[in-house]
């Protein structure tokens, strides 16, 4: 039997492993947990406190704080009968907290895997060493493929770095092993199922309202490897002043849990032992203790506390060597109660024996003594790199701890926020206690007034002139003819300084306002409620990163966090596909978003991993690095396809060490490029001198060519004009004789024409004497008158005809 250990509750460790797996050994563990957290032996518990400012801190953070508090603090002796003020609380705090949340889960981050078994870097330093090889043999493999066609290159020569310090980033930026990617995407596919993105933003919220975060990661067989959100308030585990929890031996949680789930996690529960299970909730309404859950609701008989944990110790590993005939050895496991007589290690026999952390998992139902679960954990994490440790299914951080005490974001300002609450209440009285200004009316003064109509001035008629003209009617003199004290019967009465009042309490809401900015680093430039119109553009941003830098220990412990959960795991994962009949599903599973990572999975399990988060830049180091490449784009130091390749780098570490590369690779390509150009410029002078006098030479034997010729065709010229002329001489004659005998055939026509005209006259001449002989003879014979030959009339024009017509006008 276990025994206790001096001022501790926990049974001692120092005992044999068969004792540990015993159930009585963890009922003590169990009980041991229960009475350092839910025993009250000072008037409360230490469940019960965290719970209690866990559950203040939220309200604080929802601004749904209580407000007894500020009533008690305004009442008199208890009596706010005369108070009539809304009492809701100013939710100030819900829009730091949810500045700092939303602005720290937005920050995506890139998870890498890197192989540091032997195997994954044997692989990485002989891809190293085979691009080092590439690199000092590349003039005498680019000579053997130009002249004798063989590729001697053992990687792709195009994408050969030139440099080491190319090298380097080409190793961080584009290396990337098989496995690694195979390993990335089997954790971020367990992240997505698991909706880690939503767990991750519940987290961040507990991290800045309560202090601390907490996430556990499990494997069952029906559900494989779930990630689910812890709620520290319902926590427990062994004292530690260690922000990350590195060094606890225990942890667990409460869950409320139904009696038929508990039926479905243990079937082997007879029918006592549910009636006995079943006693804790029905006689307490299902809260075990009133101290255990001080703001639950839910009271269901059906629901029991139960209490969830794990336990580290250690186990010894022993082994019977022993020596057989043939003289060699024999490995026997055996208990850690072997311990064979010193005779027998000088005879046949040896002993090996190694201490390794285990881990016990234990189901305590809260107030009773029942123990549902108590077993040697399966699936232990054990990290590769040292088999001896174990790692809880719990990741837990809380960065501002110390000495056990947790610090949040609002637990620093709930002083502040009070005196806000206060003073939003103080100037509720004072707005209801202010009055407009009052008149002073003097009777006495108005009964004086005459209007002279036989009336007098009353008071009704000089209020009704007053408040709506803002004209008085008064008398210097009595009616006796006295000075009148009254001669201004109405006058303003001022009630009071309210305005000041008003104006002290809005400064001092302002102050403590400015307060929580101060203690949280949460600055105006970080919420954009006020911005300073005076102040540029950089100071702001620069406040803004100020003000990043005050919450960064916030989103360092959810990384945190994410990469413990990440190794976890990762472990996981080696120990499903080395030992879990469910193997194949799960590569499936995995395979199914990348088919090209089935053949690494199957030896996935055969590698150890670091797991590393690398942020993405947030938007002011996103504008530096993008105002560093316009600047070297403006400059002609890199062209547009290395700004692209820049700029798809997520580290910005490497990113500039990749613009810094681009920037002196472009230099040396543009000075080869500048020498190739002068060597060029040389080689095309010369050629252009020797083209010269080649000119030189060809333009002689041209213009010698050229009068040969010219020569050549003068005398052909001078031939060809002789024959033209000989030939125009011969067409002249030949054309002047054509004309002399058409010359001469015209005279020969004119002289017949005319012998013919003479010959034609003489005839007509012969025929007019015979014509007039014969009308002499037939005168004579006839014995007529003389005839006359002339014409007869037909030429001589009448009186009739009138040429007046053809006068000039």
């Amino acid at each position: 039997m276990a025994k206790g250990v001096v001022n501790s509750f926990f049974p001692s460790q120092v005992v044999s492993d068969q004792e540990k797996m015993s159930p009585d050994y963890g009922l003590q563990v169990g009980r041991a947990i229960t009475n350092e957290w839910f025993s009250a032996n000072s008037g409360t518990t230490r469940y019960r406190s965290n719970q209690n400012t866990f559950h203040a801190l939220r309200l604080y953070a929802r601004g749904e704080q209580p407000t007894q508090k500020y009533k008690d603090e305004l009442s008199i002796n208890g009596d706010l009968s005369y108070l009539n003020l809304d009492w809701k609380p100013v939710p100030i705090l819900s829009k730091f907290i949810d500045i700092v949340v939303n602005g720290i889960a937005d920050r995506a981050f890139d998870l890498k895997a890197y192989s540091q078994d032997p195997y994954g870097v044997s692989k990485r330093t002989k891809y190293l060493e085979s691009v080092i090889r590439d690199l000092q043999t590349a003039e005498l493999n680019n000579f053997a493929k130009e002249n004798f066609g063989i590729n001697l290159f053992e990687n792709p020569p195009e994408r050969l770095p030139d440099s080491q310090e190319e090298l380097d980033l080409h190793m961080q930026l584009s290396y990337k092993q098989g496995i690694e990617i195979a390993e990335e995407i089997a954790i971020n596919t367990i992240f997505d199922g698991n909706k880690y993105d939503l767990t991750k933003r519940r987290v961040y919220y507990d991290i800045a309202t309560l202090g601390i975060g907490a996430v556990k990661n499990s494997f069952t067989e029906s559900e494989g490897v779930k990630v689910e959100y812890v709620d520290p308030a319902y926590m427990v585990y062994s004292y530690t002043e260690d922000p990350y929890f590195q060094d606890i031996y225990y942890v667990g949680e409460v869950k409320f849990v139904p009696l038929n789930e508990i039926k479905k996690q243990f079937p082997n529960l007879d029918q006592s032992m549910m009636e006995q299970i079943q006693s804790q909730g029905s006689q307490n309404y299902g809260v075990w203790d009133n101290n255990v859950s001080n703001y639950n609701n839910n009271r269901d008989s059906n629901v029991v506390q139960v209490l969830y944990f794990n336990f580290k110790t250690y186990m010894n590993e022993v082994y019977k060597v022993k020596e057989t005939a043939t003289g060699a050895s024999k490995i026997i496991l055996r208990d850690d109660q072997f311990d064979p007589p010193i005779d027998a290690y000088e005879a046949q026999f040896g002993k090996m024996s190694r201490s390794l952390e285990v881990l016990y998992e234990g189901v305590l139902v809260l107030g009773t003594d029942i123990l549902l679960k108590w077993e040697l954990a399966k699936n232990m994490m054990r990290p590769k790199s040292d088999e001896t440790k174990v790692k809880m299914n719990y990741s837990i951080t809380a960065p501002r701890m110390y000495q056990g005490r947790i610090e949040s974001l609002v637990s620093k300002c709930t002083g502040f926020a009070d005196m806000i609450q206060l003073t939003h209440l103080k100037m509720q009285q004072v707005l209801q206690r202010m009055i407009p200004d009052g008149v002073y009316l003097d009777a006495d003064g108005i009964n004086e007034v005459d209007l002279g109509n036989g009336t007098n001035y009353n008071p009704q008629e000089a209020l009704n002139m007053f408040f709506q003209t803002g004209s008085i009617i008064g008398r210097s003199f009595t009616q006796d003819g006295d000075l009148n004290p009254g001669k201004v019967p109405i006058q303003e009465v001022p009630t009071g300084n309210g305005g000041a009042k008003l104006q002290t309490l809005i400064t001092t809401y302002n102050y403590y306002l400015q307060m929580i900015r101060d203690v949280t680093g949460l600055n105006e430039a970080r919420d954009g409620s006020t911005p300073d119109s005076r102040a540029l553009v950089g100071v702001q941003k620069l406040a803004a990163a100020n003000s990043n830098t005050a919450t960064r220990h916030i989103l360092d412990a959810g990384l945190f966090l994410t990469k413990e959960t990440a190794e976890c795991l990762s472990l996981r994962i080696s120990d499903i596909l080395e030992f879990h009949p469910a193997k194949e599903a799960f590569i499936q599973k995995i395979g199914g978003f990348n088919v090209g990572t089935l053949e690494e999975l199957n030896d996935l399990y055969l590698h150890d991993f670091a797991i590393n988060l690398e942020l993405t830049p947030d938007d002011e180091e996103r504008a530096m690095l993008e105002n560093n490449i316009q600047v070297a784009l403006s400059a002609g130091l890199i062209d547009l396809s290395d700004a692209i390749d820049i700029r798809e780098v997520r580290n910005i570490k490497l990113a500039n060490q990749l613009l810094k590369l681009r920037q002196k690779k472009r230099q040396e390509r543009l000075q080869a490029e500048k020498q190739a150009n002068i060597q060029a410029q040389s080689q095309a002078n010369i050629e252009m001198q020797q083209a010269a006098a080649q000119t030189e030479v060809q333009k002689d034997q041209a213009l010698f060519q050229t009068k040969s010729e010219l020569e050549k065709l003068k005398g052909q010229l001078e031939q060809q004009r002789i024959q033209v002329e000989v030939e125009a001489k011969k067409q002249l004659m030949e054309l002047e004789f054509q004309y002399n005998m058409q010359l001469k055939g015209v005279e020969v026509e004119a002289a017949k024409s005319k012998i013919k005209e003479d010959q034609d006259r003489k005839d007509q001449r012969a025929k007019l004497q015979g014509t007039l002989q014969s009308e002499l003879i037939d005168q004579r014979q006839k014995n007529t008158g003389p005839k006359d030959f002339e014409s007869s009339g037909n030429d001589v024009m009448g009186s009739g005809f009138d040429l007046g017509s053809f006068e000039p006008r």
